[in-house]
């Protein structure tokens, strides 16, 4: 109960957090807070968003992938490539995610059957997938795609101010906080991420768990391609370069454990949104895309450092309770 407790008062702090980004953003410009502007915000991290639950479920049983942005680029690739090549638009998507599948199936397979580390596979797979995307597109970009869809891109549900892939992403958010957290798959999860020898011995099948998360991290980096591809109406070698850094930032940031065993949707999205906001609110007032950088970076190395240094004063202050109460005669 005390880590549950914990997590809900990270993700108080998050939501907190998400509050002062609005109210510091509002002051920054007067037209940050404006609906135009917010709707506009929230589409251009959508494509993280979408990778960050992948992602969650993934660093949750204690494994990482660092491939998920290279992916997106292959598979944006891939659709880019097959529509010019005259392919129908529904079978060139189709392609592009059997593309994501495969390309998690890959990494996968190197973790849970070579025993690999998926650090170690996924930082060689981002340079292997993005250089395939290269190969097949080299610095040309394939542009002119059908305005039907690339009005999924950047449209809006009819009537709002809701960006479209923005309304897909709380439908599947709200999906994968109902399978983490309110079925025996994700309590296995927490199980396999919290100790795996232990659940093999519990019966768990920890290989195949893992070979599913990377083959769906796979799929959802192709989603996000899709979505970016329309989004920007260009399908690019070099789409959604760097993006891993704030996928996994926002995973870290919303409380995931990056040992495993902890975690939840809830706290990924609205890290998800902070990273968003905080990016939006320098962006509007013409910060440089170096300076954007070094936020991000300083958000991945305090996601780190703020648990771990919480955990140890939370240690220290039980070890000083317990000599407390040794010394009580």
């Amino acid at each position: 109960m005390k880590g549950v407790r914990g997590l809900l008062g990270w993700e108080a702090t998050l939501l907190a957090l998400v509050a002062l980004a609005l109210l510091g953003g509002g002051l920054l410009s007067p037209d940050f807070l404006t609906g135009q502007n917010l709707s506009f915000l929230t589409a251009n991290f959508s494509e993280v968003a979408l990778m960050v639950l992948s992602m969650t479920l993934l660093v949750v049983v204690a494994e990482i992938d660092l491939s998920v942005a290279s992916m997106l680029g292959l598979c944006s690739a891939v659709l880019g490539v097959l529509f010019a090549a005259g392919v129908p638009m529904p079978l060139a998507i189709l392609a592009a995610f059997v593309t994501g599948a495969l390309a998690g199936l890959f990494n996968g397979l190197l973790v849970t059957r070579l025993g690999l580390p998926s650090l170690a596979v996924t930082i060689g797979t981002l340079a292997l997938y993005r250089g395939l995307a290269y190969v097949l597109l080299g610095d040309r970009a394939i542009a002119e795609f059908p305005a039907a869809y690339t009005n999924f891109g950047f449209g809006t549900l009819p009537g709002t101010l809701i960006p479209i892939p923005i309304a897909l992403f709380a439908v599947l958010a709200a999906l994968f906080a109902v399978v983490l957290h309110a079925t025996p798959f994700g309590r296995s999860l927490y199980a396999i991420g919290a100790n795996a020898v232990a659940a093999r011995f519990a019966g768990l099948q920890v290989e195949r768990v893992k070979l599913r998360l990377f083959v769906l991290s796979g799929l959802m980096s192709a989603l996000a391609g899709v979505v970016y591809t329309f989004r920007f109406a260009s399908a690019r070698g070099d789409n959604a370069t760097g993006f891993e850094l704030s996928v996994i930032a926002a995973v870290l940031l919303g409380g995931v454990s990056i040992f495993g065993g902890r975690g939840s949707v809830v706290g990924a999205v609205l890290a998800v949104f902070l990273i968003g906001l905080i990016n939006g609110a320098l962006t509007i007032v013409d910060v440089s895309n170096e300076i954007l950088t070094i936020v991000t970076g300083l958000l991945l190395i305090g996601s780190v450092l703020v648990p771990n240094l919480l955990g140890r004063f939370q240690s220290f202050r039980q070890r000083r309770r317990r000599r407390g109460d040794a010394a009580v005669p």
